[in-house]
């Protein structure tokens, strides 16, 4: 029997998989302490040593904070909004946004912010190259040293690169070639090749080289591929909900629409089929006291444990996932998600897999007053055996297998 070790290097808790690839089924797990304090490789291996080992082994990781992204574009509702939605879906937390040519002021908090990489976006192909190119050179000579996804205007490309010389810089194709055409798969994989290669070893989470070589995505983005498979595998919309002790994200795959990719209701900056939204204030533990704050604003019952916590929490994140971005105060939400005919929503954090997932997911769709629109005829299920980051991680090389994963563990 030919086996697999997928592991999620946690900040809390390193979490472990194993998988008869033969037959695509779970056949082991194992959950130990991150050992963030001395080096993340010991919880990594007592973790795979508690399943037995395996013949391949796959990580993942969101020690240390996971990514930090920050995104520079031309204006705020167009290419920086095409920026942070690509952004998110990378598995990063957009923990800034630059609209317009840079300042001074501008470049402190940028740095302030303490990005792992930076999107530089602008312009879409052929378009205006102007701030793309002003913003490049500020970055240039303010001699940032933050590695670079230039993916802007593609004819301004090599001229942008020239003003970026001793910046480590990863060119790829425009996120926003046209208005309206979000594409985010090329300037996605350049983000993860870029956390590969700079900030998994920057992080200092390991004193050698080895975990850096072993880890092969940001945790979000491998959960964000196995939502994407069980879309793609069942043929509707899946909703995945994911309350954990700091952070809430939630994940959605909607099945396109031809209206709103060319209709009437086309958005400018391009519509994201396949998105994640993380909320950095929501959470049980380390967050609760923002989740006690957020649901004091959407004037939610104040929590009064942690199954309260998690639900709150919950429908704040859904909330906001549902009706958009908004760039500043006073500024329109964009992005908003229409989750009506999405037909399976999961659970998945401690809280929902340890008896709190049924209370958690009926308070989630019976929300009615947070001006977005439940779906309508979904149905739910918790993710228990903890299967969404392993399917994500085995999708590339054995996407049979993962498919036959989700399949047995969720559907």
């Amino acid at each position: 029997m030919s086996t697999a070790v997928c592991v999620d290097v946690g900040s809390t808790y390193t979490k472990a998989a194993k998988i008869d690839l033969s037959g695509a089924r779970l056949i082991g797990r194992a959950e130990v302490p991150t050992t963030s304090g001395t080096d993340v490789l010991e919880g990594l291996d007592a973790a795979v040593a508690a399943v037995g080992g395996g013949d391949q082994l796959y990580v993942c990781s969101s020690a240390g904070g996971g990514l930090r992204l920050a995104v520079i574009g031309y204006e705020s509702l167009v290419t920086a909004e095409a920026g942070h939605r690509v952004g998110l879906s990378a598995g990063a937390q957009v923990v800034h946004v630059a609209c317009g040519p840079l300042t001074g002021p501008d470049l402190t908090a940028l740095r302030a912010a303490r990005p792992d990489v930076l999107l530089l976006v602008g312009g879409t192909d052929g378009g205006d190259a102007e701030v793309l190119l002003h913003n490049a050179r500020r970055l240039g000579k303010g001699r940032i040293r933050i590695p670079v996804v230039l993916a802007g205007n593609a004819e301004a490309r090599s001229e942008a690169l020239d003003l970026l010389a001793g910046v480590p810089v990863t060119p790829t194709a425009n996120v926003l070639p046209r208005i309206g055409v979000l594409d985010p798969a090329p300037a996605r994989a350049a983000i993860r090749e870029v956390f590969l290669r700079h900030v998994i070893g920057g992080k200092r989470l390991s004193k050698g080289r080895r975990f850096a070589q072993l880890v092969r995505a940001a945790t979000p983005d491998a959960v964000l591929a196995g939502v994407e498979l069980l879309a793609d595998v069942t043929g509707t919309g899946v909703l995945v909900v994911d309350v954990g002790g700091a952070t809430t994200d939630v994940y959605s795959a909607l099945l396109p629409d031809a209206e709103s990719e060319s209709g009437p209701r086309r958005d400018v900056a391009g519509t994201l089929w396949r998105a994640r939204t993380v909320e950095g204030d929501l959470g049980v533990a380390v967050g609760a006291a923002g989740t006690r704050a957020a649901a004091v604003t959407e004037k939610l019952p104040p929590p009064k444990n942690d199954l309260d916590l998690a639900a709150a929490a919950a429908v704040i994140a859904l909330r906001r996932h549902a009706r958009g971005h908004s760039p500043g105060p006073g500024q329109p939400r964009t992005g908003g998600r229409d989750l009506r005919d999405v037909r399976l929503v999961i659970g998945s954090g401690g809280v929902l897999r340890h008896g709190g997932g049924r209370h958690v997911l009926d308070t989630l769709l019976a929300d009615v007053g947070g001006g977005w629109a439940p779906p309508e005829r979904a149905k739910t299920v918790v993710d228990l055996k903890y299967v969404l980051a392993a399917a994500g991680l085995l999708a590339v090389d054995h996407p049979q297998v993962a498919a036959g994963l989700l399949g047995s563990s969720i559907r």
